[in-house]
């Protein structure tokens, strides 16, 4: 009994989901990096709020709930970044920019985007890992079948629970 307890506190202790979330990156030092470059952005611009504001805007009445490190899974792999959680939107900004083709041909490296209204968002859906039950994830799917997968959370529960929160005030 005494193995199960301290497995059950291990994956909810704060140390551990921060280990969790750091070995989602490619590399230890890229992380340690990306992670001091966030927090100087967030300290710089005088809070999260206002990089979200900065970034997609806010719409009157919008309000921001929440505010979260994660990874957005991709086909080329995961992307680290903030997910943010408001009353109107979920959006996801990655803490390094990404290089992409552009018009003229050339490679320019911008942050990679994305902006879900709340209101097109079909449902949430929580999952884990099969062989790692710790590692969970969250499906978010549009009314028009995309999906889009956030994982690697040091704070899941709390990001799922704004997450309803916010789908359930937009219904």
């Amino acid at each position: 009994m005494n193995q199960k307890k301290k497995l059950d506190r291990k994956g909810t202790s704060f140390a551990y989901r921060i280990r969790e979330h750091v070995k989602m990156g490619p590399k230890f030092s890229e992380i340690v990096k990306g992670k001091l470059s966030v927090g100087a952005k967030i300290i710089k611009k005088g809070g999260r709020e206002n990089i979200f504001r900065d970034i997609f805007g806010i719409n009157d009445g919008e309000k921001l709930l929440k505010a979260s490190q994660c990874y957005l899974s991709t086909t080329a792999g995961p992307i680290a970044g903030i997910l943010f959680i408001s009353t109107q939107k979920v959006a996801f900004c990655s803490e390094r920019s990404i290089a992409v083709h552009s018009a003229s041909g050339g490679l320019i490296r911008i942050p990679y985007k994305l902006s879900i209204p709340v209101k097109k968002i079909k449902g949430a859906n929580e999952g884990a890992n099969v062989n790692n039950p710790s590692h969970k994830y969250i499906e978010i799917v549009t009314e028009d079948d995309f999906e889009f997968w956030f994982m690697g959370f040091v704070r899941y529960e709390k990001a799922m629970m704004n997450l309803e929160r916010a789908i359930s005030m937009s219904r």
